[in-house]
């Protein structure tokens, strides 16, 4: 065996070839000073000396060296087009959790993601609160109308026996401030938990209290108009206008809507509450809230209130009619002017209600 010029033996390989015999260098910074420094050495194997060895940022141990890194909770892997050991990590986002590592899935329409979307939770069920800002104020308007309303019960029973009261129809006066009253009273049963008592009390009582209060304003406009047609034709009085058979005819009027109610439930018996998930389902997975409400849709409640809107329309056009009356019988005026307003705040209030109703924003 021979040596070479350095003392080291020459070799060949079996292709003839003397193997290759390397210094390596590594370019380093040491004290704001670039060098290069041998970290190792090639003869026949490869030999580095780690502990000399710079990597970027100041790590002093050997950065893995991989194609991508490992997805955090919640994120899966995107694999790289032609590169099946490569990906990028996606983040399951909205209302989507980490199914297994390259999926990620919907939660049920009841359940929402958690905090790093790795599964699903229930999402919290609220309700109308009596100390929230949308109870409280319809409440104290209730409460001033019921005792405006009691007020003036109060007065006409003191009253009872007077000219004044007695020509104002007493008899159908009382029974329009029972209309009133159960309107003002129906504010408490909006607001309190739904159950099954509370729903089925609200699909006979909403409607109920505007039936009574328009079925006595139509009876006595439908009076008033009666009399004075009747008066320019004939000496005589028209039928049924006493007192019994005004309120005859009131009650069966508003029968028809107690009627309504019953078919209805028969046809849609009143079962347990529901719980609307959709109406408070939000961009953000966090803010969604599920909504405890009775089993009446919307389009359900305004057929509840239709009979009203009926009588309203009907009360309406017989206020029209005895607009002309002599302003001594000046009764048949607010009456009107209650009814024209009625009629526009109807007007508004029914493309606001369904409009709002089909409005992701809708609180």
């Amino acid at each position: 065996m021979l040596n070479g010029i350095a003392g080291n033996p020459v070799l060949f390989n079996e292709n003839g070839d003397a193997p290759g015999r390397y210094e390596i260098y590594q370019y380093q910074i040491r004290n704001r000073t670039a060098e290069y420094k041998i970290i190792g050495h090639w003869t026949d194997q490869l030999h580095l000396n780690v502990r000399t060895m710079q990597w970027p940022g100041g790590v002093r141990r050997v950065p893995s060296s991989v194609c991508s890194q490992a997805c955090k909770a919640g994120e899966r892997k995107k694999t790289v087009k032609g590169i099946p050991c490569c990906w990028h990590c996606e983040r399951c986002d909205g209302y989507q959790y980490q199914a297994d590592t390259f999926s990620c899935k919907m939660c049920r329409f009841d359940l929402r993601p958690n905090a790093n979307h790795t599964g699903c939770d229930a999402i919290p069920v609220v309700k109308l609160e009596w100390s929230s800002p949308w109870a409280v104020i319809p409440v104290l308007i209730a409460v001033a109308g019921i005792g405006a309303t009691l007020f003036v019960v109060v007065t006409f029973v003191r009253h009872n026996d007077t000219p004044i009261v007695k020509a104002s129809g007493r008899e159908l006066s009382y029974v329009l401030l029972t209309g009133i009253f159960l309107c003002y009273a129906n504010t408490f049963l909006m607001i309190s938990t739904p159950d099954v008592g509370v729903c089925s009390m609200r699909r006979v009582f909403l409607g109920l209290g505007m039936s009574i209060s328009y079925a006595a304003l139509l009876t006595k406009t439908n009076r008033i108009y009666r009399i004075f047609e009747r008066g320019g034709v004939s000496v005589s009085a028209p039928r049924l206008i006493s007192p019994a058979s005004q309120l005859v005819i009131t009650f069966a009027l508003a029968a028809v809507q107690l009627l309504g109610v019953c078919v209805w439930f028969g046809v849609d018996p009143s079962r347990a509450v529901v719980i609307d998930y959709e109406d408070q389902r939000t961009s953000d997975p966090l803010m969604a809230r599920g909504v405890l409400k009775c089993d009446i849709s919307d389009l359900s409640l305004i057929c509840l209130l239709g009979y009203s809107m009926l009588l309203m329309v009907t009360c309406t056009v017989y206020a029209i009619k005895t607009r002309g009356v002599p302003e001594t019988f000046n009764e048949a005026k607010p009456i009107g002017f209650t009814m024209y307003t009625t009629c526009i705040i109807w007007l508004a209030f029914i493309p606001i209600f369904f409009g709002t109703s089909q409005s992701t924003e809708k609180v």
